[in-house]
């Protein structure tokens, strides 16, 4: 059984070292594949300090650990990346993840004494495994409707489910062996489903087209990735947007504005994302919504207005995620932008 889970693991970290080398590869300048590979190597070093027919040396062993107790920390901001397709960690976001892997420091190196040190460190290191899990199910769950990728939207479920069990259950084990007294094997056991869970993610993430991974590799011709059938379809779309404003509506969602259209929602999601190239759907809407911020904004004739009033109209649901796609797509604060649009209509 140690031989069999020795090659089992092995076969594991050479899937996640080919999957890494392959984001490398490709899409080595995107947040999200940066943090996939995090991920992998997070897995890896859990997969390695977890095995009993190794022999690693103290340090060795603290770097594994270090790393490995980190996977939910980078699993969650790799779910915010990839499935929201952001493009930069917030610092607070970065120092949760930061303060957690300290957390497990303190852990491993109070093991051998088992004081009072190492139990509390030991309870929030299982704790913040159950947050960073939960916070980053929440960020697969609540935009699947958005997505508009289709393999990706299909991926979701069976993700939540995998890293339920290999977050969750992990945690939650450990609880019971730790602190309720349940007999040890019970986490023997789960770290050998480890390997199991880490092939099935190995062989989705394989199993996805590389353009539906981060975007594609190599720019494609936009006459050659727009299907004929859905043509009238995008000429449609753009003139109900732009004669309705229905992104104004804050809860527009895409099977409301699909039915605004009286077409099939996923002939609207290929659409948008097949011909206009979004991958989300809340990126599609913002679009239009600071188009419409920014035409405000440079009005001489608005200069009085809010700028939070503005953003509410246009679509905005509050000001904290209309700053920041407004900075993604300007790299600047709507303040600085109003200020130099201004300024320009001064001159002129």
């Amino acid at each position: 059984m140690e031989q069999l889970d020795l090659m089992a693991r092995g076969g594991s970290i050479a899937l996640l070292a080919l999957w890494g080398w392959i984001l490398i590869r490709d899409h080595r300048d995107q947040l999200a594949a940066k943090l996939a590979i995090a991920m992998a190597l997070a897995i890896i070093c859990y997969l390695l300090q977890t095995s009993k027919s190794l022999s690693i040396p103290a340090i060795g062993s603290l770097a594994l650990s270090i790393f490995g107790a980190s996977t939910a920390g980078i699993f969650w901001l790799f779910a915010k990346a990839w499935f929201n397709d952001e493009t930069h960690i917030r610092v607070r976001d970065l120092a949760l993840v930061g303060l957690a892997a300290l957390n497990s420091l303190v852990m491993f190196v109070s093991r051998a004494d088992g004081g009072i040190i190492n139990q509390i460190a030991g309870a929030l290191f299982r704790g913040g495994m159950l947050l960073f899990a939960s916070a980053a199910l929440w960020e697969v769950w609540r935009g699947r409707e958005g997505d508009l990728i289709e393999s990706r939207r299909r991926l979701r479920l069976r993700l939540v489910a995998a890293v339920a069990f290999y977050v969750v259950v992990i945690a939650l084990t450990q609880i019971a062996v730790h602190n309720l007294g349940m007999p040890g094997w019970l986490l023997g056991v789960v770290n050998g489903s480890i390997v199991a869970i880490s092939l099935g993610f190995c062989a989705a993430m394989f199993g996805m087209r590389q353009a539906d991974l981060f975007g594609p590799v190599a720019t494609v011709c936009p006459g050659s990735a727009r299907p004929a059938v859905d043509g009238p379809l995008a000429d449609k779309l753009r003139s109900h947007m732009e004669g309705h404003k229905v992104w104004r509506d804050e809860g527009l969602t895409i099977a409301k504005l699909a039915a605004q259209l009286g077409e099939q929602e996923y002939r609207l999601r290929r659409t948008i994302n097949g011909q206009l190239g979004h991958r989300n759907f809340s990126a599609f809407l913002n679009g239009y919504r600071i188009a419409e911020v920014k035409s405000a904004l440079a009005d001489p004739a608005q200069r009085g207005v809010p700028i939070i009033t503005i953003a509410l109209d246009a679509g905005f649901g509050s000001l904290g995620p209309f700053n920041r796609a407004f900075r993604e797509a300007e790299g600047m604060t709507p303040s600085e932008f109003r200020a130099r649009a201004l300024a320009v209509s001064e001159i002129g």
